[in-house]
């Protein structure tokens, strides 16, 4: 991936009031340079160019959590580029629970992917049109990660609800722990129709911006979580037994109606032989 030739692609992210100092938060992890913390641990740059891209990580990992970012993308011609923001553990059997935002030609829409990996196993893919331009402001991508379900938000509208399937043979990221990730990088061989759109660098350096990240979430630390000695009663935990209300659950149909340009579960030619067991409990009515 850093070998690919690369624009500079500039991602930019606040502390909201809630969470702590970024120079706290994050440990940048790649990039030579290219990645800054600056305003006094309020705002975080990644760049990417012809030479690199960048990436950080949360020094904190996360066993369960509600994860809220603002993030305005890369405006015009974003085709071939990948901004990416996720959580994930480590290791061959890794947990990942992604958003990836592909960019496109000037005019185009953005295609926003989602993903959800367990013990390793992915393959779970949805993709979506989103219901405004994207590049214009900032809006929030959030992610709800409990025992029971994982829920992607947009603006406070969920698009995509992953249940637990446990109880059909499905493994469902439980036990290991995730941190966050961030990373920018040209992808062209692939992101934009299927790889026949190129970057054009005519149009570098690129920027996307991020602000408010808010990580309300259960720490892992020694073996232990913080959410030990905190009850899910508590508010400030209501999210470790949040489900969709049925307004929410109206507002999801919605998204999946109108917006939803691929789901796994109804792509017939790629499971000739049936749909995987979870599409069984992840299919929206």
């Amino acid at each position: 991936m850093a070998s690919k030739i690369i624009p500079i692609l500039v991602i930019t992210f606040f502390a909201a009031a809630a969470s702590a100092n970024l120079y706290q938060d994050i440990d940048i992890t790649w990039g030579d340079g290219r990645a800054k913390i600056l305003n006094n641990g309020e705002l975080l740059t990644l760049s990417l160019d012809k030479a690199s891209g960048s990436g950080f990580q949360s020094r904190n990992e996360y066993l369960f959590g509600k994860i809220d970012m603002q993030l305005k993308l890369v405006p015009g011609n974003s085709a071939g580029t990948v901004t990416a923001y996720y959580l994930s553990s480590q290791g061959p059997t890794h947990d990942e629970i992604d958003f990836e935002f592909l960019g496109n030609l000037s005019g185009d829409p953005y295609i926003l992917h989602t993903n959800v990996f367990s013990q390793g196993k992915g393959g779970r893919e949805q993709q979506f049109h989103l219901w405004f331009d994207p590049t214009a402001d900032f809006h929030t991508y959030s992610i709800l990660w409990n025992p029971q379900r994982i829920i992607f938000s947009v603006d406070g509208t969920p698009i995509r609800e992953f249940k637990n399937s446990e109880s059909v043979g499905v493994a469902y990221p439980k036990n290991q722990a995730m941190r966050i990730y961030s990373s920018l990088w040209n992808a062209d061989d692939w992101a934009t129709r299927g790889g026949l759109v190129k970057t054009d660098w005519s149009h570098a350096p690129f920027t996307a911006s991020y602000r408010n990240f808010n990580a309300n979430a259960c720490i892992w630390s020694s073996g232990s979580s913080s959410c030990s000695n905190n009850p899910p009663a508590n508010n400030s935990n209501a999210w470790l037994n949040e489900e969709l209300d049925a307004t929410n659950q109206e507002r999801l149909k919605w998204v999946q109606k109108n917006y939803m340009i691929y789901n796994y579960c109804s792509d017939s030619k790629r499971f000739p032989q049936g749909f995987p067991a979870d599409c069984t409990i992840n299919t929206t009515a």
